[in-house]
């Protein structure tokens, strides 16, 4: 007789079955299955067990490669290509920084926009995640934006002092905020009102810099 509770759940996958892999094949494997992991259950409830069961391996092969957590998660978000951007030299800098800001929205509208989230939310309980992404992400030269400055300076819209002012991050800045608030999509208004009404005023007004921000 059919149980009245409803259809039997699926018992877990195990992904250890299947061929072993070594070398670059394993780590690959390992980096995307913590991927898929973050995607599913984010940063707060991934463990290397979990990463370890779904690339099929041990969870000391995992340890042996990452000691910890935190730099497995960046060095698959390092695979992913998460924080990667293509830009296009548009001539100005005006459609440069709104390309730029068009392809971390669009980012944040895919699936890896809610490993992105998490990891930033993550960053105030996690100290040494917040470290490794400051490390990795927000202090490696060039960032894109600084790309887009340099062309500008060359130009000559923009003076070179504000490629080390803190005006140089407002747009991107700006948008993370957003994101992190309100989540995605990031509408294409709110994208031109940063450029427009905050980020090209800042940058482009000024002859000379303010104090405390030549450097």
């Amino acid at each position: 007789m059919p149980s009245s509770t409803g259809p039997a759940t699926e018992p877990p996958a195990d992904h250890r079955k299947g061929p072993r892999r070594r070398g670059e094949e394993l780590e690959s494997a390992i980096l995307r299955a913590t991927l898929d992991e973050l995607a599913e259950v984010g940063y707060s409830a991934l463990t290397m067990e979990r990463v370890a069961v779904r690339a099929r391996t041990g969870k000391a092969a995992v340890y042996r490669r990452w000691p910890s957590r935190a730099q497995l998660v960046l060095d698959a978000c390092k695979l992913g290509k998460i924080s990667e951007v293509d830009l296009p030299d548009t001539g100005g800098v005006r459609g440069d920084a709104l390309a730029l800001l068009r392809q971390m929205a669009a980012t944040m509208s895919s699936p890896l926009g809610g490993i992105m989230r998490g990891l930033l939310g993550e960053m105030t309980r996690d100290p040494e995640l917040a470290e490794l992404i400051r490390e990795r992400i927000h202090t490696v030269r060039p960032l894109a934006v600084h790309v887009i400055l340099e062309r500008a300076v060359e130009r000559g819209e923009v003076e070179p002092w504000v490629l080390t002012s803190r005006r140089a991050t407002v747009a991107t800045d700006l948008l993370r905020n957003q994101f992190l608030l309100f989540g995605a999509p990031v509408e294409d208004e709110v994208i031109v009102d940063i450029v427009d009404d905050i980020y090209l005023p800042l940058i482009l007004s000024p002859a000379a810099p303010p104090r405390g921000e030549a450097g």
